[in-house]
């Protein structure tokens, strides 16, 4: 596995196809800071530029995954919080074409809840808790919290997490569907990495153009959605051969029976 850093406030690994991002601020609770925020921002444009790069884990350093923006950083007048919610690290998360995997081991909160909701997957830790504190801050929401809760979790749950400022654990998070599962601490990194390889291991190009059509479509009425994605089953059935399909269901079926 491949490793470098990011001016240290970033850890970027290479496992093939795989890009693993760890916050790496662990005794601010990976707090994002300007310099995080920045390498974050800078790391994800790198691996959209890297065409062997297919899909991204991110993850935090020590007990959080992230608290969310360094408050002390703007507390002592060296972060504008206008400035801070401008951002353009969501941007840049978004316009990584591959999957975004985010494996949460510890706390969420804030901030922290919003990139873990700029992934597409989350996995989370038994140890994980998510929580948002804006309202208690004193700030809204400018990366999304507001508008992707409650299409994950239902109106009524997100509005009570955010007009109290209240935590969830791990459990209560995956029976209200915002976590796929939750694993042990110790498994928790191999098994991202494990469900991310799994992605990357799909047809070249269309995964990427699966993320689109699902993401594109979410944010149209249902009626222009399903007639987007017929379009787009029109256009990807003709660019596939009948030889190209028979090679790969011989390998859809031999996976199947491993499966099973």
């Amino acid at each position: 596995m491949d490793a470098m850093s990011k001016d240290d406030v970033l850890l970027v690994e290479r496992d093939g196809p795989v890009a693993i991002l760890t916050l790496n601020r662990p005794d601010a609770m990976n707090a994002l800071s300007r310099a995080l925020r920045t390498a974050l921002s800078d790391a994800f444009r790198e691996i959209e530029a890297n065409e062997n790069v297919r899909v991204a884990v991110l993850t935090g350093a020590g007990r959080a995954f992230c608290a969310g923006f360094d408050l002390k950083e703007l507390s002592e007048g060296s972060g504008d919080a206008a400035e801070t919610a401008a951002n353009d690290l969501p941007e840049a998360m978004g316009a990584f074409s591959g999957p975004v995997i985010g494996a949460i081991n510890g706390h969420a909160i804030t901030g922290g809840f919003e990139l873990a909701l700029a992934c597409d997957v989350l996995v989370a830790s038994s140890e994980a808790r998510f929580a948002d504190t804006h309202a208690r801050v004193g700030l809204l929401p400018g990366w999304g919290l507001s508008q992707k809760l409650p299409r994950l979790i239902g109106v009524s749950r997100a509005k009570e997490l955010s007009f109290t400022g209240n935590f969830i654990d791990a459990d209560q998070a995956c029976s209200w569907g915002l976590v796929n599962r939750v694993v042990e601490p110790e498994s928790l990194r191999s098994a991202c990495v494990e469900l991310a390889h799994a992605m990357a291991d799909c047809v070249p190009g269309v995964l990427e153009e699966y993320k689109a059509l699902i993401d594109t479509g979410l944010g149209m009425p249902l009626a222009d959605a399903l007639a987007f994605e017929a379009e787009a089953g029109i256009a990807s059935a003709k660019r596939a051969s009948a030889a190209m399909i028979d090679a790969r269901r011989s390998a859809v079926q031999s996976r199947g029976r491993r499966q099973t």
